[in-house]
C-alpha cells in the first residue's frame, strides 16, 4: 500500500511593523526619577538638537504638543507660543542604539528583524502567530510587553513590510491586513506619506493633486480605461525617472507596498560577547583567592579569543557580592592581546580597592570590545617581555596608573597640510584610516614646531632658492629637489591664502633643510611670496 504525501500550502509571508512613536521622549521619561516624571509629563517639554539656523525641536512630550511645540519648528518661534516651555537636549546616536537592541529583543516575536530608523523595527512574524494565539494575540502581546518597558508604540501586521509601515503610522491602531484582502480597498484612504516618501517627493505629489493612495494608483492601470491610466503612469514614471531611492519613486514604493516589487530588509543580529564566569561555592574574601578566580577566568576568556580569533581591546570584571552589589572593574588596551600575564597585571591593580563585604559569591569576565588578532608565535613575544616592556604593554600601565586622559600618541590626520597631517589622541582610542598617505622619504625627521621665516636668494621670482639665512647664519644651497606644490584647503581656509611650494634642499656643510614659498608672483593675492623653514631632515 502506498502512501502519498500531499504537499503543504507555501506559507504568506507576514511583516509585523512596530513604531514606537515617541522614542526620544520616552527614553528621557526613563531616565528621570520615578518621583519626577509625573512632574515632567505636566511640564510642556522639548527634546533640541543644534542646527546651523539655531536649535530646533526634534520630539516634545504631550503638554509640549499641546501648547504649540511641532517636530522641526525653531526653538524661537516654539517659546513665542510658549514661554514656559523646558528643553532637554536630544540624543539621535542613542536613540539608534536604543532601536537596536530592542530590534534583538522584539525577536521574541519572529526568527529575525530590521531597523527601520529613526523609529520602528520590522519583525518577521510568518507562520509564529499561532503561538501567541493568532495574530490579534500577538500585536496585544507586543502593546502589553512594550507598555511594562515604559514605551509607546503603534503595531500592525502585513504581508509587506511597505503596508505593515503604512498600517502602523496611518492606520487603526492594531491594524492587521489579511493574506486574501485587497490592499488598494483598504489602504487606498491613507495618505501618500504612508509610503515612506522624502519630503520634496510628498511636495511634488501635493502640486499634482495626489494626496491618498488612492489617488495614486489610479495611475497605476484600470479596468475601465487602461491605456488613459497607462499613458497617465508612464508621465508619472517620466517625471521620477532620476530618482533611484525608493523613498524618491513614489510609483516604486507603491509596487512594494503591493509586493509587486521586492524590498530586501537587512536583518539585525545579534553578536555574542565573549563572556566566561564561575560561580563559587562558598563566598571568598581574600584577595588571594580572588587573584587566583581572575586567573582561571583570563586563561579560559584567552581559550575563548582564540577560538574567534580575536584579541581584547576592553575588559570587564563584574564581582557580584553575597548582597547583592555587583562591582566592575574595566580596563582597556592599546593594541588587541590574548596575553594572560598582561591581562592580569593590569588587573592587579585594579583589584586593590575591592570591598569584598560579607564575600564574592561570583566573578564575571567578558571582552566588551575585541578585534580581529591572528595567531603569533609565542617564543617571539616571550623574548621581547624577558628584554624590555613592549610599547602596548608600556601605554596599558601607563594608562591604568594614571588615567587614559595622560597618555597621548600621535596619529594621521587626513590633510596635506604638514603641521595639519598629525593630531594627538588618548592611546585607547580607535584610530580612523587614512587613505593616500605621504611617502616617508619625501618628508623631514623633524617638523618645527612652527614655520620660521627666512630670507632668501634666488634667481628669478618662481626659480631655485641658491643661499638662505636662517638664525642668523648665511648657507649656500649646493642641491635642490623640488618643487613639490600643496594647494590651501578651499574648505577650510580664506579665499586669500597663498599656495605652497616645497623644496627640500642642501647646504655647503651637508645639512639639509625642508623649506616652503607661500605665493608666487603675481597670483593677485599679496606682493612679494615668503619664505619659511619648516623641518629638517637626518
Amino acid at each position: 500500500m502506498e502512501h502519498c504525501a500531499t504537499p503543504l500550502p507555501p506559507m504568506k509571508r507576514r511583516i509585523l511593523a512596530i513604531w514606537f512613536a515617541r522614542l526620544s521622549v520616552d527614553r528621557w521619561r526613563l531616565a528621570l526619577a520615578p518621583e519626577q516624571r509625573d512632574v515632567a509629563d505636566k511640564a510642556p517639554t522639548a527634546l533640541i538638537a543644534e542646527t546651523a539656523h539655531g536649535p530646533r525641536i526634534a520630539a516634545a512630550n504631550q503638554a509640549g504638543l499641546a501648547a504649540g511645540a511641532r517636530p522641526g519648528m525653531l526653538l524661537a518661534d516654539a517659546r513665542a507660543l510658549c514661554p514656559q516651555l523646558a528643553t532637554a537636549p536630544s540624543d539621535p546616536a542613542g536613540d539608534l542604539a536604543a532601536l537596536e537592541k530592542l530590534a534583538l529583543w522584539a525577536q521574541r516575536w519572529g526568527p529575525w528583524s530590521a531597523l527601520d530608523p529613526p523609529d520602528g523595527v520590522l519583525v518577521d512574524v510568518t507562520g509564529v502567530a499561532h503561538l501567541f494565539g493568532g495574530e490579534q494575540a500577538l500585536l496585544a502581546d507586543v502593546a502589553r510587553a512594550f507598555a511594562r518597558r515604559g514605551l509607546t508604540v503603534r503595531a500592525a501586521l502585513a504581508s509587506t513590510a511597505g503596508a505593515a509601515w503604512a498600517l502602523a503610522h496611518y492606520g487603526l491602531p492594531a491594524a492587521i491586513l489579511a493574506p486574501q484582502d485587497d490592499p488598494l480597498r483598504l489602504l487606498g484612504g491613507l495618505p501618500v506619506a504612508a509610503l515612506r516618501l522624502d519630503d520634496d517627493v510628498l511636495a511634488v505629489l501635493r502640486r499634482l493633486g495626489i494626496k491618498r493612495l488612492g489617488e495614486l494608483a489610479g495611475v497605476s492601470g484600470s479596468a475601465d480605461d487602461p491605456a488613459g491610466e497607462a499613458a497617465a503612469r508612464d508621465a508619472l514614471r517620466r517625471r521620477f525617472r532620476n530618482r533611484r531611492s525608493p523613498a524618491a519613486n513614489p510609483l516604486l514604493r507603491l509596487d512594494q507596498l503591493l509586493g509587486r516589487v521586492p524590498e530586501p530588509l537587512l536583518p539585525v543580529i545579534a553578536q555574542a560577547i565573549p563572556m566566561v564566569q564561575r560561580r563559587l561555592m562558598e563566598p571568598i574574601r581574600h584577595r588571594s583567592l580572588l587573584d587566583r578566580v581572575v586567573e582561571d577566568l583570563a586563561f579560559d576568556m584567552v581559550r575563548t579569543l582564540e577560538a574567534r580569533g580575536e584579541g581584547a581591546r576592553r575588559l570587564e570584571l563584574a564581582l557580584w557580592r553575597v548582597d547583592g552589589e555587583v562591582l566592575w572593574r574595566r580596563i582597556e588596551l592599546a593594541a588587541a592581546t590574548r596575553e594572560v600575564t598582561h591581562m592580569l597585571r593590569l588587573f592587579a591593580a585594579r583589584l586593590d580597592d575591592v570591598e569584598a563585604g560579607f564575600g564574592i559569591e561570583m566573578v564575571q569576565l567578558r571582552a566588551s570590545w575585541s578585534e580581529p588578532l591572528a595567531l603569533s608565535q609565542a617564543d617571539l613575544d616571550a623574548a621581547a617581555e624577558r628584554h624590555g616592556t613592549s610599547l602596548a604593554a608600556c601605554i596599558d600601565r601607563l594608562a591604568v596608573r594614571l588615567g587614559s586622559g595622560a597618555v597621548t600618541r600621535p596619529v594621521p590626520r587626513a590633510s596635506h597640510i604638514p603641521e595639519r597631517a598629525q593630531g594627538w589622541q588618548p592611546p585607547l582610542d580607535p584610530v580612523a584610516p587614512v587613505q593616500g598617505s605621504l611617502a616617508f622619504h619625501a618628508r623631514p625627521l623633524k617638523l618645527l614646531d612652527r614655520p620660521e621665516p627666512i630670507a632668501v636668494l634666488y634667481a628669478s621670482p618662481d626659480g631655485y632658492p641658491q643661499r638662505f639665512r636662517w638664525r642668523g647664519a648665511v648657507r649656500e644651497v649646493v642641491r635642490v629637489d623640488g618643487p613639490e606644490r600643496i594647494s590651501p584647503e578651499w574648505w577650510r581656509e580664506r579665499s586669500s591664502v597663498r599656495l605652497r611650494d616645497y623644496y627640500r634642499i642642501e647646504d655647503a656643510a651637508g645639512g639639509r633643510y625642508w623649506i616652503y614659498r607661500q605665493g608666487i608672483a603675481g597670483d593677485g593675492r599679496g606682493g612679494v611670496p615668503d619664505w619659511f623653514l619648516q623641518g629638517l631632515f637626518a
